[in-house]
């Protein structure tokens, strides 16, 4: 019984050696079985080398190392009052960039808004640093922060000017807190929009280049990694996301305006100085004046822009239904050449200057056209 046994394993033995030393490659093709059980050799083609990049990625990848490291994340911390809890802190969160070695730091207003805990600017080396507000402008959705940090990357700004729609631009930001994402896209449009609070953003850049929340005071870039404008905001139509049409401030804007908030802290915002009344074709009509549309001066301000340039306010009340109004004034229907329909026109020509500038303003005294050149004051209490 035992000689079987041992027979028997010398047999099974045998016959493995047998078929494995004369029948070798067979044997590979049963070690892989597809799910039907037939056989299916793995192939697999490699490349011989690492793919190399495209114009268009070599230039992407470019602008990305070039200012990721001069976007910043910034976190802004308010207290609330919550009926439960008490003083509640909560938390915004925006993107910003780096403007010189100083530590100055570009950023939206309504980023750092209402900010009474401390306002935190994170760097692409994830190093965090307290940042104080050197100041705000609330009409351009600006701000100005800085920190003290060392061994800061500033980005290069551009002309805002003359961009083109179709060009290409990238945002890089920190949208829903993912900090370094850059985004791809066009100039869709450059238009003139209104932000949250309703003041006008001349020149905004429309782009399709997804902008989401956490983008808001981060880069716009042209091809070459040169800041052209500051996302600020989207048209989601409800939605808090991306929607492909988003908007950002010029450069040449924030340009315009830096100056003053590293100075004095705030904008001298420039102000003709007057009290002014929106006037149609029906009450030029009923009124006899020159024109049919242009904005009449009710008030000239005592040592105003237009008080100093001799601009004349009304000398006869009437009313408009029971709204009084002054006659007699000078009629404002154009600024170095544009019209001037009502105060909002009046308003946006203001937002194109500083205080100091020097404009000519067109005007109709009584019945005779007249061009008078004045230096804009600074807006303080005048409505």
């Amino acid at each position: 019984m035992k000689l079987r046994r041992l027979f028997l394993v010398l047999v099974l033995v045998g016959g493995f050696w047998y078929v494995t030393t004369h029948f070798p490659s067979r044997l590979g093709q049963f070690s892989l079985l597809d799910a039907r059980g037939s056989s299916s050799p793995l192939a697999l083609t490699e490349a011989e080398a690492a793919p190399a990049y495209n114009t268009q990625e070599q230039n992407n990848i470019a602008v990305y190392k070039r200012v990721t490291p001069s976007v910043v994340n910034i976190t802004s911390t308010t207290l609330v009052f919550n009926f439960f809890y008490g003083a509640v802190p909560q938390q915004g969160q925006g993107s910003g960039f780096i403007l010189d070695k100083a530590g100055h730091v570009l950023t939206n207003f309504h980023v750092i808004e209402g900010a009474n805990r401390g306002i935190k600017v994170q760097l692409s080396n994830k190093l965090s640093y307290s940042a104080r507000v050197i100041g705000t402008d609330r009409v351009h959705d600006l701000a100005l922060l800085q920190i003290d940090a060392p061994n800061l990357q500033p980005v290069t700004l551009s002309d805002s000017s003359n961009l083109a729609v179709g060009q290409e631009v990238y945002a890089i930001g920190n949208p829903f807190g993912l900090a370094g994402t850059m985004t791809h896209g066009i100039i869709s449009s450059i238009r003139s929009i209104r932000n949250a609070d309703g003041a006008p953003i001349e020149d905004a850049i429309q782009t399709d280049a997804a902008i989401n929340p956490g983008n808001s005071g981060g880069p716009l870039l042209n091809s070459r990694g040169d800041v052209i404008g500051i996302n600020t905001m989207i048209a989601s139509n409800g939605a808090d996301q991306s929607s492909g049409i988003g908007f950002a401030i010029p450069i040449n804007t924030a340009k315009a305006v830096l100056g003053d908030l590293t100075r004095y802290g705030r904008v001298r915002r420039p102000s003709l100085g007057i009290v002014s009344y929106a006037i149609g074709p029906d009450l030029a009509e009923q009124m006899g004046l020159a024109s049919d549309y242009g904005v009449l001066i009710q008030k000239v301000i005592p040592g105003g822009a237009a008080d100093r340039a001799g601009l004349r306010g009304g000398n006869e009340q009437a009313y408009v239904g029971n709204t009084p109004i002054m006659l007699g004034g000078d009629l404002i229907v154009a600024i170095d050449g544009q019209a001037v329909q009502d105060q909002q026109d009046l308003a946006d020509m203001m937002n194109k200057h500083r205080a100091g500038d020097t404009v000519t303003i067109t005007i109709y005294r009584g019945q005779r056209r007249m061009q008078v050149r004045v230096m804009l004051g600074e807006a303080r209490q005048e409505v």
